[in-house]
């Protein structure tokens, strides 16, 4: 591959000698850019590191593909120009048959599966078109210290599965109907829309006996679809589930209940379940089960994105959204109306942001 070439299908920009590179990568769905697929932008780097990530930039439209991003493609960023009109969506369900005429099971129906750490999304809708027909997962995660914000995930039943690892969310909207965020990761949701779509669960958590958080929502709100959509907050997928819910907002839609046990009693005495400061009809506090932890206020304030992500490695995704230069801090445009980026194009980029960085003020 010449140099020009690799300079249309991969940018590498320097703001100065002590900023991070990153590759910059871009999809439409029209043919205006590189890559028409998501998944080919995908498999044309081989990998990056946190000093090069990979940046996708996805042009709205609607990419009916299968997405899967491989264990060793960690730093990878995937960024659209808005939620409501990049969609990246697909229609397995659970009960689709194989060549072998056996059903495929629920965890072969991501439309977008994440296998490497280190992974953001941001402006993006993740869906899974199947609708109410069972088992369809939009997306699912595997990887650690993977970072969502302002997207959306659409489906019916399992929408979103956090199998493992760390994950953020942040001004996300969730939509489903059963147990639509399940799986056995440790999951922060801040300012995120649930809505309900049918009568349900939440959320069913298989938390590990020895993580000491599940899935956390702060500052929420949930609200359904209908006015005869009736949901539970949560019920364990395995008995030492965790789930959190602070300071949010919860309409008619959650029953007054609030929790389900999934008919396992021994949950009762080993599931990890609590709220603090919700508001709204579905908050009443007197109608849950005694099995329910009602956190204090000093107990609340000690859950915090730094303490239930934090880990071994002390990842705090609020930190990393902030830093001064990074995946996060540069936007880079393809090019009025469609126009290929050529090598004159990036010199003039690197003089001109070099320049500015060398000026004082």
């Amino acid at each position: 591959m010449n140099r020009l070439l690799s300079l249309a299908l991969g940018v590498w920009i320097f703001a100065g000698p002590h900023l991070n590179a990153q590759t910059n990568l871009w999809v439409a769905a029209d043919g205006s850019a590189p890559f028409k697929s998501v998944q080919a932008a995908v498999m044309s780097v081989p990998s990056a590191s946190n000093t090069n990530p990979v940046i996708i930039h996805i042009k709205p439209g609607v990419y009916k593909e299968l997405i899967y991003l491989q264990r060793e493609k960690r730093f990878f960023k995937l960024v659209g120009e808005s939620a409501t009109n990049t969609v990246l969506t697909f229609g397995l369900y659970a009960g689709l048959t194989n060549f072998d005429g056996r059903q495929i099971g629920t965890f072969h129906t991501p439309s977008t599966t994440i296998d490497a750490d280190d992974f953001t999304a941001e402006n993006l809708t993740f869906e899974n078109s199947a609708g109410a027909i069972g088992q369809a997962l939009a997306i699912r995660v595997d990887g650690d210290r993977a970072s969502f914000r302002n997207c959306r995930f659409l489906g019916w039943q399992d929408t979103i599965l956090l199998n493992r690892g760390r994950q953020y969310f942040e001004n996300c909207y969730i939509a489903g109907a059963v147990d639509f965020i399940f799986g056995a990761a440790t999951a922060w949701f801040e300012k995120c829309h649930i809505n309900c779509l049918g009568s349900g669960y939440i959320t069913a958590a298989s938390t590990p006996v020895d993580e000491p958080f599940g899935f956390v929502f702060a500052n929420c709100k949930i609200s359904g679809a209908k006015p005869d959509v009736k949901t539970f907050l949560g019920r364990p997928w395995r008995v030492y589930a965790s789930t959190i819910y602070l300071n949010t907002e919860m309409s008619g839609v959650v029953r007054p209940e609030g929790w389900n046990d999934w008919k396992k009693p021994e949950a009762h005495a080993t599931a990890r379940y609590a709220e603090y400061n919700n508001t709204g009809p579905g908050a009443s506090w007197t109608t849950r089960p005694d099995w329910i932890k009602q956190l204090t206020g000093a107990e609340a304030e000690k859950i915090t994105v730094e303490k239930v992500l934090g880990g071994a490695d002390g990842w705090n995704p609020i930190a990393v959204q902030n830093a001064p230069f990074g995946a996060n801090r540069l936007t880079l445009k393809y090019g009025v109306a469609g126009r290929k980026i050529g090598a004159g194009d990036i010199c003039d980029k690197m003089i001109t942001d070099q320049g500015r960085a060398a000026r004082p003020g």
